[in-house]
């Protein structure tokens, strides 16, 4: 049976994250629209637009051949990206707060700088999907889910031909073992290209100079739990049911995006990614 692409439910790191901390702020977040703007909503964070200034100047080394990566000024190019979020468009309330996390984004930059490690290597990278999209494949296809997600970098192993997981972390917390997103990232390199994964790292940019690496469980381990929670986002949408666990007063995940639908939040302006963006006081 051949599936449409655009009626599929589509899943991803993020979205199924979302879902797993409250179906309500995955339905806020990843669903619903302004009725006046058509277009999603989202809020802009300092951490977040770190982290994105962040992983914009690191990933974009994937595209000079490796000797050429660290001849490349770095920080003035950090300087240029963080223009994208400096002041309210980054959830800055005040100077003092941004300069703050700059300067944090300023020591990952220097860090990885002084301690290349692995990007000194050779990196692939997967294909977008059509039209621009991530890289993505029917996780069902019976069921119409579509697995999506980016991969921060992929280092190439010429020993035995294979790759290694690579994940930058700009935040403060490590990735606990519930988490979905190396299963997601075994799962698409499995299907989306034919090396073998022969291991994975995280890197948290903040206090370490070399990745730490990281077990991963077998593809069926990361299929079955991956698709598990794909079924009930499923069944949430076709349901049209999205209900916060902790009832009508709302909870940490939710309660940002309510605040937009009453009117509460500062509006920003509309983001790279076509949403309405705000501030949550």
């Amino acid at each position: 049976m051949v599936q449409d692409k655009y009626k599929a439910v589509w899943v991803s790191h993020s979205s199924m994250g979302d879902f797993l901390k409250c179906p309500r702020a995955y339905f806020l977040h990843n669903v619903y629209k302004d009725p006046k703007t058509k277009r999603k909503i989202n809020l802009v964070s300092p951490a977040l637009s770190l982290g994105v200034s962040v992983h914009e100047v690191i990933e974009g080394l994937a595209n000079y051949k490796a000797d050429e990566r660290f001849k490349q000024p770095l920080l003035e190019q950090y300087e240029k990206v963080w223009q994208k979020v400096s002041g309210e468009k980054g959830g800055f309330k005040n100077e003092a707060d941004e300069l703050e996390a700059k300067n944090r984004g300023r020591e990952m930059i220097l860090r990885v700088i002084k301690n290349p490690g692995p990007l000194l290597n050779k990196a692939l990278k997967l294909k977008n999907g059509q039209n621009d999209m991530p890289p993505n494949f029917f996780l069902s296809e019976d069921e119409n889910i579509i697995l999506c997600g980016k991969i921060d970098w992929l280092e190439y192993v010429p020993e035995d031909d294979s790759v290694c997981v690579l994940d930058f972390k700009t935040g403060k917390n490590e990735e606990n073992g519930e988490s979905l997103q190396l299963p997601i990232y075994q799962l698409l390199l499995n299907k989306l290209q034919k090396r073998k994964v022969s291991g994975a790292s995280y890197w948290y940019l903040d206090k370490d100079d070399a990745p730490i690496p990281v077990a991963l469980p077998s593809v069926e381990e990361s299929y079955k739990r991956v698709i598990e929670v794909a079924r009930r986002v499923k069944v949430a949408r076709e349901a049209g049911v999205y209900e916060c666990p902790r009832g009508e007063k709302g909870c940490f995940a939710c309660r940002p995006f309510e605040k937009i639908l009453r009117g509460e939040a500062e509006y920003i302006g509309v983001g790279e990614y076509n949403q309405d963006l705000y501030i949550s006081s």
